[in-house]
């Protein structure tokens, strides 16, 4: 198991919460002696780097932030556990770097969990501005400044204010400091070897079904940023629960995709996968599972500020479970660990601490939409451009995933290489289309087209010939290298073209493939206000386009979102689940989405982007 200083895991390999009805399991350094729970040295350690952290951020003197820093250094390398030596009265200034003050420190975390300084100094300065810290160029006084004129807490945050081009209002920061963060903050993530969400779930869910297959086995989840829906994921969470952890870890080993097995223990095993993916078998009491689960799904941050809200209640929160003293409280389910802090359950797509906390505790957590609210999809294409079936086989297609209506938007004449459409020919699918619907039972066909933006704004085809559409969804399929300001401009002057109703897969991102194209989104998102006309959440695995953070600001900006597939064969539909899972993290709720609507309502809104 990769360690973490907050006491979490983000990605950190496939998890295997191997959970045992019959006796109780620990990993090795852990005593379990009915609810009596000790805090370990890592835990400890974590809290003095968290100490450290947080006091270099509030620009606190140097000499007492290095003080932790070796403090956190001397505890995590002992080879004794603190919490017994704290027991037995012995002496912690006799450690290297551990005064009197770190001293009474750490006997109070080992006593409780927490330190009331430390409750204090988090108070003033949210826990994830530690990332900002790894940065190049930014340092404490930086983060403080963009912490309290722009009110930024973490990496997200930042990236979306140095995309909106905000962070040129801060003292100290120019456009070259903008870009160069930005860039630094997009190098980071692309360094890190990833997968796309759909790739993972290739590995994680037959792998999970595998392990489902062993006896005694009775439940397998999926978590970490996968069951977060993040449209990347590094390593994989797993979670099992199981009456033998032994023949669990041996089925594990036993998959014919396991390359290497890296490490095996009596209460844990990890394995590499062909592909490159980590896997970590975990074992822990049955009465665990809730707080294992909430503990390895995340993010971080979120578990971060649940564990805050804990301490504010004199509570201990770990993977084990929840404690008040030495007593556990709550723990065998997920939301009897929310119980405990006075929150009602929050679903793990949200769990990123971008709001939900505070909204959990208002009674304001949005009702999430889900696949089953989608009326129908506006982006598909078929074998009269770069699709692979024809219109009556996607049509069926559409219709066996649960939809009502279905835009064919066949790539019109600009991109050549997928055989666009010009005039002539997207007259006469019109012609067929019409003829389709008569038949159709169950279905209605929409037709529209996906127009190329050309560079200079104007839409690929003829006002004359896009008037006699339901729908026009318009893109950017070249010239991806135009300046900010150009390539903004570009793209509103598209949005004001008289026929113009979705704007299809914003940013042109590629995921893991090609960055996003330089544009002022947050004023892409506030001209589609303006305009009356909507987003694109383009489901396309590699796509995910628009990200979370700007799905949510369209939301904010009260501009809909068109959940589409993109679809260009039958068995694409199936995509639309990652575009669902997109909008949960963006908070997007059934009345925040263009295709929720039913036909005659949808229609209505069209034709007033189209009569614009």
């Amino acid at each position: 198991m990769k360690g973490d200083r907050g006491g979490d895991r983000e990605h950190g390999g496939i998890h295997f919460l191997c959970v045992n009805h019959s006796e109780m399991y620990a990993p090795i350094g852990v005593r379990i002696d009915g609810d009596d729970m000790p805090v370990h040295n890592k835990d400890v350690a974590a809290i003095f780097d968290e100490f450290a952290d947080l006091l270099e951020i509030d620009d606190a003197n140097p000499f007492r932030v290095r003080a932790y820093r070796n403090a956190a250094r001397t505890v995590r390398s002992l080879g004794r556990d603190l919490s017994e030596m704290v027991a037995a009265g012995e002496d912690l200034t006799a450690l290297p770097g551990i005064g009197t003050d770190l001293a009474a420190k750490a006997v109070e975390i080992v006593q409780t969990g927490t330190a009331k300084a430390l409750q204090e100094l988090q108070r003033r300065l949210p826990t994830s501005l530690e990332a900002l810290l790894e940065i190049p160029g930014l340092g404490p006084k930086r983060i403080k400044a963009l912490y309290r004129e722009l009110g930024i807490k973490n990496l997200d945050q930042l990236e979306a204010a140095a995309r909106a081009g905000r962070l040129e209002a801060v003292a100290g920061f120019g456009m070259k400091t903008q870009r160069h963060i930005l860039d630094t903050i997009v190098a980071r993530r692309t360094a890190e070897r990833r997968f796309l969400l759909s790739t993972a779930r290739e590995y994680a869910e037959p792998l999970a079904q595998w392990l489902r297959s062993t006896p005694g086995v009775t439940d397998v989840v999926i978590a970490g940023s996968y069951r977060r829906g993040r449209e990347t994921v590094g390593d994989l969470d797993i979670l099992v629960a199981a009456r033998d952890p032994e023949a669990a870890m041996n089925r594990l080993a036993d998959y014919d995709e396991v390359a290497q097995v890296a490490a095996r223990g009596g209460t844990r095993a990890a394995v590499i996968l062909a592909c490159g993916i980590q896997v970590d078998v975990r074992v822990v009491a049955r009465e665990s599972i809730g707080a294992a689960l909430h503990y390895f799904t995340g993010s971080k941050a979120h578990n971060i500020a649940v564990r805050r809200l804990g301490q504010q209640r004199g509570l201990r929160i770990n993977e084990y479970g929840v404690y008040k003293g030495q007593r556990r409280v709550a723990g065998k389910t997920e939301a009897s660990v929310f119980r405990a802090v006075g929150l009602p359950y929050i679903q793990p797509t949200l769990r990123e601490d971008r709001g939900e906390i505070d909204a959990a505790r208002s009674g304001r957590l949005p009702v999430l939409i889900e696949r089953g609210d989608l009326k129908g999809d506006l982006h598909s294409h078929t074998a009269e451009t770069d699709g692979r079936a024809d219109l009556r086989t996607m049509a069926r297609a559409a219709q066996a995933a649960g939809l009502q209506y279905l835009a064919i938007t066949d790539h019109s004449r600009h991109l050549t290489v997928a055989r666009g459409l010009d005039e002539r020919r997207l007259r006469k699918q019109h012609e067929s289309l019409s003829r389709l619907n008569e038949e159709l039972s169950g279905i209605t066909l929409l037709h529209g087209i996906e127009v190329d933006i050309l560079e200079d704004g104007s839409l690929d085809l003829p006002a004359s010939a896009l008037a006699e559409l339901d729908l026009v969804v318009a893109a950017v399929h070249g010239q991806f290298n135009l300046s900010r300001t150009k390539q903004t401009e570009r793209i509103i002057r598209a949005m004001d073209s008289p026929c113009f109703s979705i704007l299809a897969h914003p940013s042109g991102r590629l995921l893991n493939s090609r960055e996003p194209y330089d544009i002022d989104m947050p004023r892409i998102i506030r001209h589609a206000r303006q305009r009356g006309c909507f987003l694109e959440l383009n489901a396309q695995p590699e796509r995910l386009d628009l990200s979370d953070t700007f799905c949510r600001m369209a939301r904010d900006e009260d501009v809909l979102v068109a959940v589409n597939s993109d679809a260009h064969a039958p068995g694409d539909f199936a995509k639309l689940d990652y575009g669902i899972v997109q909008a949960q993290r963006a908070w997007l709720e059934k009345s925040d989405v263009l295709n929720t609507r039913p036909l005659a309502q949808l229609r209505k809104l069209l034709r007033n982007t189209m009569a614009s």
